[in-house]
């Protein structure tokens, strides 16, 4: 068994989540503004990789090039990984390949405290990604238990590089409500923004 074999009712049942559906979990969150050259860029992507319409197309042509923006923007303080193998405890299931994951770290040569997992969607349907990515989630979770790293929360994202869903794990595992459009990237910049800036700041404390 691996990530992307779990289903929400077995993965719920395994690691006994009480999962909480109807939160706004970034609602309050400002937009923040986007650099001139990713506007640029995904304005001449966005129409391109929606009609090629297939998964590696989104990733490569609207996903990835968010994501370096993040970590552009966040002075280089995270570290980005696309495709690695994050292999936890295989008895779990919690073993296979993650499409993306950032790690508090700027070390780039390995995975170190994870804080985001983010799955991309499957025949463009957020939901089909939903369990994989909350066993990353918990995967990440168990993985700075074992490093000794104390992260409150750690975030998940399922996206299908147009639309972008936002869960949170704590005591209780969140599933936003909402679901982002990347027609409103500043929101989703700064939902991003703050992820990074509050682990930042609880790593500190």
């Amino acid at each position: 068994m691996a990530y992307s074999d779990f289903t929400l009712s077995e993965i719920k049942e395994k690691f006994q989540l009480t999962v909480e559906e109807e939160t706004d979990i970034f609602s309050a969150v400002r937009e923040t503004k986007i650099s001139d050259f990713l506007a640029e860029m995904l304005k001449e992507n966005i129409p391109l990789a929606l009609a090629i319409h297939t998964e590696k197309a989104r990733s490569e042509m609207i996903v990835t090039p968010v994501l370096i923006e993040l970590r552009k923007i966040s002075d280089h303080r995270i570290s980005l990984f696309s495709g690695v193998e994050f292999n936890v405890d295989k008895e779990k299931g919690l073993n296979g390949v993650c499409d993306y994951i950032i790690s508090l770290s700027k070390e780039q040569l390995y995975v170190s405290s994870p804080i985001i997992s983010i799955v991309e969607a499957k025949n463009d349907n957020i939901k089909s990604g939903l369990a994989q990515c909350i066993a990353e989630m918990i995967a990440s979770r168990i993985f700075n238990e074992l490093k000794r790293t104390s992260l409150k929360t750690i975030y998940g994202i399922v996206t299908t590089g147009s639309i972008w869903k936002f869960l949170k794990l704590e005591e209780t595992l969140y599933i936003d409500v909402k679901e982002y459009y990347i027609e409103q990237l500043t929101k989703i910049m700064a939902i991003l923004l703050q992820i990074v800036n509050s682990e930042m700041g609880e790593s500190e404390q």
